[in-house]
């Protein structure tokens, strides 16, 4: 049997050369920022327990972090509130997209953290007050997970928040059913403002592997986060962080990871390390077309299944 690659030399760039031929898919069209992304923007990143970051040719080529960010939406919350997020949000797969207008039956939850409804609630959970006070809070939290500074496209967070009609119908749903304490369009005003933060393949790759780490950003050293709130939060990435196509992944990736329509992928291989990649051409689950590619030949490259890791 063949050996597994070792990360620490295996080549980015030949895996990027490999699946660059790929054309299927369509970059989404939701705002104009994203419609104007060029298709072929293909850049892949590796991030290891030791500290080293390694990525491929257009590692640096900032995108939106768009619903890649709610994995740690969803962990800020639950450090925020003590862990009291993990009863106001569920944790089940929907099989649903993830602009579904659906709430739990009964509770009036978000099914989930990973679809629009639980963004929106795990956004307006994290300390701050108001507005401005979560905003400042979600970018210096997701600063930490990325060990460094990171930006907001403002224009990006306009189109978000003024065109996300269905993040508004789904604001006011969660605060017809009592679930949702802020106003709705605050609500959206800041998780707009989250899916607009600028990211490039290795803080990805990083904010990953802070979660694959046990909370422990390998390139800071800075503990981010409690242990066991990785451990959650990278749980609910492996059942419900693609979507209506998480089992699908799970079965042939076995990396938990969360899409985006940027087309941004971030992976978190516990115990491993941290990956990410972003091409923008989606499929119709709303995930990148050659980062589900390269993810499921680094999965198997590198051994990373977490069912099937070989023992030989």
């Amino acid at each position: 049997m063949t050996r597994p690659a070792d990360a620490r030399t295996y080549d980015l760039d030949d895996l990027r050369d490999r699946v660059r031929g790929e054309s299927g898919g369509a970059v989404d069209d939701s705002i104009p920022q994203l419609a104007e992304a060029d298709p072929d923007l293909c850049g892949v990143a590796l991030a290891l327990p030791d500290g080293t970051v390694r990525a491929s040719e257009q590692a640096d080529v900032p995108v939106s972090v768009q619903s890649a960010v709610k994995p740690f939406l969803f962990a800020l919350a639950l450090v925020d509130t003590r862990g009291e997020a993990l009863d106001l949000i569920g944790i089940e797969p929907t099989g649903e997209a993830f602009d579904a207008i659906k709430l739990e039956t009964g509770t009036g939850r978000p099914p989930n953290p990973m679809v629009n409804a639980g963004a929106l609630l795990t956004a307006a959970l994290v300390d701050g007050g108001d507005v401005d006070g979560r905003n400042e809070r979600i970018l210096r939290g997701l600063s930490a997970f990325a060990a460094q500074d990171l930006v907001v496209d403002e224009d990006v967070a306009r189109s978000e928040h003024l065109l996300g009609d269905r993040n508004h119908a789904l604001a006011h749903l969660m605060r017809a059913e009592g679930t949702l304490s802020v106003s709705a369009d605050d609500a959206v005003a800041v998780y707009a403002r989250a899916c607009a933060v600028l990211v490039d393949v290795r803080a990805l790759a990083v904010m990953g592997a802070t979660l694959a780490c046990g909370g422990v950003n390998p390139v800071s050293g800075e503990r981010v986060l409690p242990a066991h709130v990785a451990r959650d939060v990278v749980s609910v990435m492996a059942t419900c962080g693609v979507y209506d196509g998480s089992g699908r992944w799970m079965r042939s990736v076995g990396v938990p990871a969360k899409s985006s329509v940027s087309g941004a992928i971030v992976l978190a291989a516990p115990g491993a390390l941290g990956g990410a990649v972003v091409s923008p051409p989606l499929d119709d689950q709303g995930t990148s077309v050659r980062g589900r590619i390269a993810c499921e030949v680094l999965s198997a490259e590198l051994d990373l299944h977490v069912f099937g890791r070989r023992t030989d």
